[in-house]
């Protein structure tokens, strides 16, 4: 599933509205990045989104 594993940031759904008004349904997804991570010591590989990376919520393992 589409999720970051630090936030929880997750699909949307919603409505694409067309110029005529025709309305179809559509899905925006975050913008994951598979990252390894120092977690205690340990590595592990998890997914999370770009604004995390940015903000520095997680460090990335070396």
């Amino acid at each position: 599933m589409a999720k970051c594993e630090l936030c929880k940031k997750c699909v949307v759904f919603g409505l694409k509205v067309s110029h005529s008004n025709r309305k179809t349904s559509k899905m925006w997804k975050p913008n994951l990045r598979r990252v390894k991570v120092n977690d205690n010591g340990t590595h592990k590989t998890i997914y999370v989104c770009s604004r995390c990376l940015r903000s520095g919520k997680v460090t990335r393992a070396v």
